[in-house]
């Protein structure tokens, strides 16, 4: 069944439901003229009679709708779509819907949020101000902002160390410094802040669960700063870890001994100070592709990995503890935790999808990656981590991994 636009528009007080197919002019670069557009689960296509095209939303930067025309910002061009008459409105909210359910698919976003306000946001991210007035959404470990353009975020509420409330405003400001503000939510402040409030707690009792089922002897005091430091599955300083817990660190150490890491874990140790190392782990869950062979007593799978530092800080090498896993090797710039840092924010965002983190640009731009890359484009830490790639060490052997190592560890 094809619905195209009418010509004489909508009954007045008639509430239109989204069409199959829409008929708009269009001008750009790629198609001209009358064409037919349809809203598919991955792409909007454009099809005129003697040439199509299919942007998909990976490609799209922005939709805007001004003076009944529809815009859309792609990488190739700029798509504009006028004459759709009645069918304006609807043609650009079903757009959007469809375009925001491929960005919260590309921030591995799957469950129903458990709150959705209208309203304004204002984040700051590495000094850089963006901002204006989209849907909010709650999720159990994550706020989301859904502007229909790469102004979108993802904001993991793990990494939140402050929360301030003002009158119809809430402010979420992460570990990285970055802040995050929600205003003009009206009678949806409170309920937004609960959420919140609630979520945040929840994520900080598994993550003493988590804790405690590694080392059962930690006392409450232990227990709560080694959560605090591992929420999530980040990676911590080895050396801070053992200043809180002793046998925690060695505990989680047997376990990185227990997997492939082992070996790649004792010659860090010769090429840096083992306290400088940081060391990260999570329960594997059925959606996980990142789980290895460790597994605790009750035979539940933990993914381990470990960042260590080059003599310099100028680099680091990262080690997830599984069967056919390559090194990956990054420039800190000279700050080391910082990037240590980033790397835990970047792994979070994409649910540790490893390969994310080192994907070339040509790789990433492969439509089987277009979540990959929709990712890419609204997460800063994950566009930080990927821009300080440097190489792949494979574990083709010990001797040449370490003597590959050594080249970036002794430079």
């Amino acid at each position: 069944m094809t619905i195209s636009s009418p010509a004489g528009g909508n009954t007045a007080g008639q509430a239109q439901k989204p069409a199959l197919e829409y008929t708009a002019q269009a001008a750009s670069p790629l198609v001209n003229g009358e064409v037919k557009l349809t809203i598919g689960g991955k792409a909007l296509a454009v099809t005129a009679l003697f040439s199509a095209v299919e942007i998909a939303y990976a490609e799209i930067n922005a939709l805007k709708m001004e003076d009944y025309t529809v815009t859309v910002e792609s990488d190739s061009g700029e798509y504009i779509f006028t004459r759709l008459g009645s069918w304006c409105a609807p043609f650009y909210s079903a757009l959007c819907d469809a375009y925001n359910q491929a960005v919260l698919r590309s921030l591995f976003i799957k469950d129903s949020p458990f709150l959705i306000a209208q309203g304004n946001y204002l984040y700051t991210e590495n000094s850089t101000k963006r901002g204006g007035a989209a849907p909010i959404h709650v999720y159990e470990n994550n706020v989301t902002v859904l502007p229909p353009d790469l102004s979108a975020r993802r904001i993991p509420l793990c990494f939140v160390t402050g929360m301030e409330k003002g009158d119809f405003t809430l402010t979420l400001t992460l570990d990285t410094g970055d802040s995050y503000a929600c205003s003009k939510l009206g009678y949806d402040t409170a309920p937004f802040a609960d959420a919140i409030e609630k979520h945040i707690r929840v994520l900080r009792e598994t993550s003493l669960a988590a804790v405690k089922e590694i080392d059962p002897t930690l006392t409450a005091a232990q227990a709560s700063q080694l959560a605090n430091l591992t929420l999530q599955g980040a990676a911590a300083p080895i050396g801070q870890l053992a200043e809180i817990a002793p046998l925690f660190t060695a505990a989680l150490e047997k376990k990185i001994n227990a997997t492939r890491a082992a070996e790649s874990y004792a010659v860090f140790k010769e090429l840096c100070a083992p306290a400088q190392i940081w060391a990260g782990f999570r329960k594997s869950n059925d959606s996980d592709n990142s789980a290895n062979e460790a597994a605790d007593a009750s035979g539940e799978p933990y993914m381990l990995w470990l960042i260590a530092p080059s003599t310099d800080g100028q680099y680091a090498a990262v080690e997830f503890a599984e069967a056919n896993s390559a090194t990956f090797i990054y420039r800190t710039e000279g700050d080391f935790p910082v990037f240590a840092r980033q790397l835990n924010h970047a792994l979070e965002a994409i649910n540790f999808k490893r390969e994310v983190i080192r994907l070339s640009e040509e790789e990433l731009r492969m439509p089987e990656n277009a979540d990959y890359y929709m990712a890419a484009k609204r997460t800063a830490a994950l566009q930080f981590v990927r821009s300080h790639f440097t190489s792949r060490i494979i574990h083709s052997s010990p001797e040449k991994w370490k003597s590959q190592l050594q080249e970036y560890f002794t430079k």
